[in-house]
Parts: C-alpha cells; structure tokens; sequence
C-alpha cells in the first residue's frame, strides 16, 4: 500500500501540536511538529508511539512499512528524509529506542 493510502489508516492528529522524541536519559533527540510537510511523520510516529510505548526497533520496522515507497527513496538518499533515516537506524540498532511525548493543542494563540 502506499503510504497516503496508509495514512488514511492511522489515528487523527489534530489535537497534536507536535511529539518531542527523547533518548534514554530524557534528553530531547526530535520534534515533529504538526504542520506542512511533516504531519505525515506526525501521524506515524504518533501510531508507533500509542501502539508499541515507545519507538522500538520493532516499531521502527513498522514504521517503515507504513512510510512504504518513502523508505526506498530514503534509503536511496540518505539525509533527504530524517523521520525515516532515524528508523532506519533503530531497525538497524535493535537496542535503541526513543520515548514519545506528545504536545497537545489547545487551540488558544
């Protein structure tokens, strides 16, 4: 499947502001925010985080499969896509893995 078909699949995100993505010792390693060009990976990253507590290597394998033809063009271009390399490296990894914590929206400017 392709990963807008995909996309279709996964939870709604407009209560997300962004998810900060924290190594081992609390430490900010990511945020993704939600806005142009990165809700795509919000939404992943969002469903590993609900469905697995944490971004895995398992987790990363499935997140790969749901960025479908954009994993082969990461992978073929490193650097072009970070949401995707960053799971590549903890599929790679297999010991690694990054807590997810979410930024609500409250609607309020």
């Amino acid at each position: 499947m392709a990963f807008a078909d995909n996309l279709k699949q996964l939870p709604r995100i407009s209560h997300l502001a962004a998810i900060q993505l924290l190594d081992s010792e609390g430490k900010i390693t990511a945020t993704i925010e939600n806005k142009s060009g990165q809700t795509g990976s919000l939404s992943v990253y969002n469903h590993l985080g609900q469905i697995y507590g944490a971004i895995t290597a398992e987790a990363a394998k499935k997140g790969l499969e749901l960025y479908a033809e954009h994993t082969d063009d990461a992978r073929q271009n490193p650097g072009k896509h970070p949401n995707i390399d960053r799971l590549l490296e903890l599929a790679a990894d297999g010991k690694r893995l990054l807590r997810v914590k979410h930024l609500f929206a409250t609607g309020i400017d």
